[in-house]
């Protein structure tokens, strides 16, 4: 929001468009406690005399004028030149607009801000979400005795040298641009191609520099990721070109962490919720991090997770609480309370292993201690085991029954067992504000709804049951084992297998990209034409033109040499 005023009020001034942007959903979809800006000190900051000159250009049906005509090619070129000083200046007015942005709220905002040691040798330069992330990675890297930073990128046009110059530490020897883009075929993303520029010729015209693509297509990016581009660095021959978060066997970009730490602040709670699409587990959890950052002075995030289908499909939901800012900009893969509201989920996803030793794992389920030996996997029991997690149930659906809500509307009597668990605030004050939430979000629809819901509560604090783990469950052996399933042919079934699977049980960050190039080479299933038995494809040729790599020999035939079981393939007219 802060940058948000800094583009609107340069606009105002320079007279000239300002792009606010942000990187897709992991920003506008994310729940966050914020300050808002009053309307009153942005109108103490704002140029009133270009705003009525902007207001007196503007159009009018009482006064037309036609503006924005056709140019002829003997005037544009120079034409397009003539703001070129106008661009150069936009850089000076941004920066004038951080620096009483940061008088008035006491903030450090600059068109590129250095985070991390004063005296780093290795640092990277990025935009966008994930330098959140990294400033807890440098924190963690920091603390241990490493000199490492960051300059993150504010204005991106026009691309500052002067202002980019200013924030490097003197004493850096290496770096690592980060571009959420791929331009194939050329030599560098965008920001790589801009620094490369803006370095040469200075001081630091021989520093190492590396560029890396992270991020595409929403890819999470976790700390460990970013800890792989600090490790990449400080070998002694790192890689110029590299990717994070995938596995790269075709062209060995990849790189691997030898970790994935913990890095949120101490103090901050991780929570994770499976759900299922319209089931209310998203609504609850927004009302939850409403309910803490209302009613406390904790800082709160929630992120959410959808597959393809929305309604009837799984849902991810990632909460975190804590007593400091939380920049974590990626998954939960470290939690402190992770609830199942499906148990069936227990069959296709892993889950439970994303709980922290000693973690909490609560699941929705009908079944009795004594059936839980029988009905939950093996891995599963055993990571509870292993792990000392505290383990607790509660049958949420014929609670919901019970009460006349129907069966898929648990979602009131699981946030309250989430509250009972997860002890962040006192469950009876949890009580006090979820009720009074269920009250103006449900009052249109009637009493009779709102006090279903505020008995749904009081059940779920009621009937959170603890399971004693038995400690023959850390002994029992045996994972998952996945039924192979079989296509129409070879190709298809690879696909399923190979792709298709994994991807549905939401594990396909783990698949390398050389199972992309092989579906790639076998993408056309059938041939045109084709002999029974025969390893000759009639086909147009266009596979083996795009890639050379598919190992088929072409042959040009004519109606003579053809052999004798071709046939033609007639037309339809």
């Amino acid at each position: 929001m802060d940058l948000a005023a800094v583009a609107h009020l340069a606009a105002i001034k320079g007279k000239a468009p300002v792009l606010h942007f942000f990187d897709g959903f992991r920003t506008s979809h994310e729940n966050q406690k914020i300050e808002v800006w009053d309307y009153s000190d942005l109108s103490e900051l704002a140029d009133w005399d270009a705003i009525r000159q902007y207001r007196k250009k503007s159009m009018h049906p009482m006064h037309p004028y036609s503006m924005g005509s056709a140019e002829q090619p003997e005037t544009f070129f120079q034409h397009r030149e003539a703001c070129n000083n106008a661009c150069r200046e936009t850089a000076d007015l941004v920066n004038s607009y951080m620096e009483k942005i940061n008088e008035r709220i006491g903030t450090d905002y600059k068109p590129f801000n250095y985070y991390g040691a004063p005296d780093a040798k290795e640092i990277i330069i990025a935009m966008g979400s994930v330098c959140d992330a990294a400033e807890e990675v440098i924190d963690y890297l920091n603390s241990m005795g490493k000199k490492v930073g960051m300059v993150q990128v504010h204005l991106y046009r026009p691309f500052s040298e002067k202002y980019l110059l200013r924030v490097i530490p003197k004493t850096v020897k290496k770096i690592a641009v980060l571009d959420r883009t791929k331009e194939p075929g050329s030599i560098g993303e965008p920001l790589f191609l801009d620094v490369s520029a803006a370095l040469r010729d200075t001081e630091f015209k021989d520093c190492f520099l590396s560029r890396g693509r992270y991020g595409l297509g929403s890819k999470d990016t976790q700390p460990g990721d970013i800890l792989a581009i600090y490790e990449n660095l400080w070998e002694k021959s790192p890689k110029r070109e590299f990717t994070v978060s995938i596995k790269d066997d075709v062209t060995g970009l990849s790189l691997t962490p030898s970790e994935n730490p913990d890095v949120t602040p101490k103090g901050t709670v991780s929570c994770k919720f499976w759900g299922l699409g319209a089931d209310g587990t998203v609504g609850a959890n927004k009302n939850s991090v409403k309910i803490i950052g209302d009613h406390t002075d904790k800082y709160v995030q929630a992120y959410f997770q959808y597959d393809s289908k929305k309604s009837g499909g799984v849902t991810i939901s990632h909460l975190r609480f804590g007593d400091h800012p939380i920049k974590s900009s990626y998954y939960v893969k470290k939690a402190d309370f992770v609830a199942c509201h499906n148990a069936a989920y227990l069959q296709q996803y892993k889950m439970v292993q994303d709980v922290k030793p000693g973690g909490t794992f609560l699941l929705n389920c009908a079944w009795k201690d004594e059936e839980l030996d029988h009905y939950l996997p093996a891995e599963v029991k055993r990571y509870i085991a292993e792990n000392r997690i505290r383990f607790y149930t509660c049958d949420a659906v014929s609670i919901a029954q019970k009460i006349g809500l129907g069966a898929r509307r648990t979602n009131s009597v699981l946030q309250a067992a989430f509250f009972k668990l997860a002890e962040i605030i006192p469950i009876e004050e949890a009580t006090e504000y979820m009720k009074a939430m269920i009250d103006r979000s449900y009052r249109k629809k009637g009493d009779e709804i709102v006090k279903m819901n505020f008995a749904a509560v009081d059940a779920g604090i009621e009937h959170v049951h603890k399971v004693e783990v038995p400690a023959a469950w850390a002994e029992i052996s045996g994972d998952r084992e996945d039924s192979r399933l079989e296509g129409r042919d070879r190709q298809q079934t690879e696909y399923l297998n190979r792709i298709l699977v994994p991807t549905n049980r939401l594990e396909g960050d783990e698949l390398p990209v050389s199972t992309f190039v092989e579906t790639v080479k076998s993408r056309r299933v059938q041939p045109l034409l084709k002999k029974e038995g025969s390893r000759r494809s009639f086909l147009c040729g266009t596979g083996k033109t795009v890639c050379n790599a598919t190992g088929a020999l072409t042959h040009v035939l004519t109606r003579s040499s053809a052999p004798s079981y071709w046939t033609e393939r007639k037309r339809s007219r």
